[in-house]
């Protein structure tokens, strides 16, 4: 199994659903290959945090990144278009 292969099956490993052969190759591949052993760890972590349903607290620097971010991304959306305050 490669690495895209193991990606295109992502959904249904983590999810619990691949065919056991297919399980089979991609915990092969995993054992060999710390990339797709931190993507699914990733993906493991997430959907942990999820389900449990506990708020995160963002770090500063981040959240004011990611608020500036939406800030921009809505003015983009919104305004463009818009008639100019007179």
């Amino acid at each position: 199994m490669k690495c895209a292969e193991l990606l295109a099956a992502l959904n249904e490993y983590v999810d619990g659903t691949v065919d056991p052969a297919i399980c089979e190759e991609f915990q092969k591949h995993m054992a060999g290959c710390n990339p797709c052993q931190v993507v699914v760890d990733n993906i493991r972590q997430t959907i942990t945090l999820y389900k449990e349903g506990k708020p995160y607290q963002l770090p500063v620097e981040c959240r004011q990144r990611l608020h500036t971010a939406l800030r921009e991304r809505w003015k983009e959306t919104h305004l463009r278009g818009a008639p100019s305050p007179s």
